[in-house]
């Protein structure tokens, strides 16, 4: 009876209770097409511009399944580097990163945009490190590699913001893409950098591909992040490519490049002020100087920078006007150079810099043109009167009447009134003008 009883409730007890529970089967992302983004060069609004359009072309209707961004940077722009990352969190669809082609890297803000990838691939012969923040223009005081080797002992407020910043930046989004979190602040307090091999030992990148064929079969049934495991054997590829415009705003948003736009603007408007009426010159000098202004706000330029080079440039067009023996081109010269250096003040992640030979080279090449200007200037002045009253001097003249001292003398087939400076002369005698005083000349006797 008890045995029969036992029977009876194992019966009623669910299938399969006190087994153990099945694994949830994993979640798969089948990719079918790609869209690849390349891009080379800093990251700056333009980059932002473009690697931002690729994603909502990925996102919007008909995109593809996976973009690929092939990546080559050096670093740039703090704020164009946060807008793309909250782009490519934000996307619905996953943002791959490829550090290509070999010999390729993903420095400062290229480590931030890869860590911020649930997918990383790198070619060999690239790397990936050194995302220490400075300020355009120079490095932190803070930085180790002093003359000594030693660090500084005092330090920037501000900068140990920026630095602070930038490493719970970095660890907050390779928490979220699971990568190695202590590599990661590494690469931004002590500017760590690694090659490809070593960054798949370390679980910076998930693995090494040689090109896109290879960054595909590696891909598939790899896990990226919360989209599940990769499902892409051979998926259609498209390419999205930078636009002209974006191309050309890429290229002049470069502080170096802004440089020789604010130069090569200054020569032009120098020439037309010297010559006016020459127009070319005029022309390219303004359009240089719009676009040069452009840069220096998409890069976030200091103002007090920018007022002392325009300053340096009034002292310039003043010694063209003014001969003050090259104190106001040494004035100038002094002021351009002041506000190159502390023209570009904001936070960097690195390839945002001011060359110092550029620098100079404009400074000595303005100075070049100024000289050569105030040179024509000078001798334009002191070149010999042709025409009007003043072309009279020196000239040769013949008495109508006696001068006792004065009288009337024909000079240049018109009668003057004038004055003998060296005694009487008499009439019809050949004189020498020696000075005009308003509309009476001075004479002499041809001797």
């Amino acid at each position: 009876m008890k045995i029969s009883l036992l029977l009876a409730a194992l019966a009623l007890l669910p299938q399969g209770a006190g087994a153990a529970p099945k694994k949830a089967a994993e979640k798969v992302y089948e990719v079918k097409t790609v869209l690849v983004a390349p891009y080379s060069g800093v990251i700056t609004p333009a980059a932002s511009e473009f690697i931002a359009g690729a994603v909502d072309k990925l996102n919007g209707p008909g995109g593809a399944d996976l973009l690929v961004l092939a990546l080559d940077t050096p670093g740039g722009l703090d704020s164009s580097m946060r807008e793309i990352i909250k782009k490519m969190l934000a996307s619905k669809k996953p943002v791959a990163v490829y550090v290509s082609p070999p010999g390729a890297r993903a420095a400062s803000a290229g480590v931030f945009i890869a860590m911020a990838s649930p997918l990383v691939g790198m070619a060999p012969g690239t790397n990936i490190g050194a995302a220490h923040p400075v300020m355009i223009g120079g490095g932190l005081p803070g930085m180790p590699g002093g003359k000594d080797g030693k660090e500084e002992k005092k330090k920037d407020p501000m900068e140990d913001k920026v630095l602070n910043d930038a490493s719970a930046y970095m660890k907050s989004i390779t928490q979220k893409s699971g990568r190695n979190v202590e590599w990661a602040v590494s690469a931004v307090t002590k500017s760590d950098s690694i090659p490809a091999g070593e960054a798949v030992k370390a679980g910076v990148a998930d693995f090494v591909a040689v090109d896109l064929e290879e960054f595909f079969a590696k891909a598939d049934g790899r896990r990226a992040g919360e989209f599940g495991a990769l499902k892409c054997p051979g998926p259609a590829v498209e390419y999205f490519r930078q636009t002209r415009r974006q191309k050309f705003l890429a290229t002049i948003t470069d502080p170096n490049i802004a440089m020789i736009l604010m130069s090569l603007g200054a020569a032009g408007l120098f020439i037309e002020l010297y010559n006016p009426g020459l127009i070319l010159p005029g022309v390219v000098g303004a359009v240089s100087l719009v676009m040069a202004f452009y840069s220096f706000q998409a890069l976030s330029a200091n103002f007090a920078g920018i007022a002392l080079i325009l300053l340096g440039f009034v002292f310039f067009i003043a010694e063209i006007k003014v001969i003050s023996y090259g104190l106001l081109t040494l004035a100038g010269a002094a002021s351009i150079l002041m506000g190159g250096l502390m023209l570009f003040n904001q936070p960097s992640m690195g390839g945002m810099s001011v060359s110092m030979s550029m620098l100079l080279s404009t400074v000595i090449g303005l100075i070049a043109v100024v000289a050569g200007v105030a040179y024509f200037a000078l001798k334009a002045q002191l070149r010999k009167v042709v025409t009007g009253i003043e072309s009279l001097k020196d000239k040769r003249g013949l008495a109508k009447t006696a001068l006792t001292p004065k009288g009337k003398v024909l000079v240049e087939g018109e009668l003057w009134d004038a004055e003998s400076v060296s005694g009487d002369i008499p009439a019809g005698a050949e004189v020498d003008v020696t000075a005009v005083d308003g509309f009476r000349i001075r004479v002499k006797a041809r001797g």
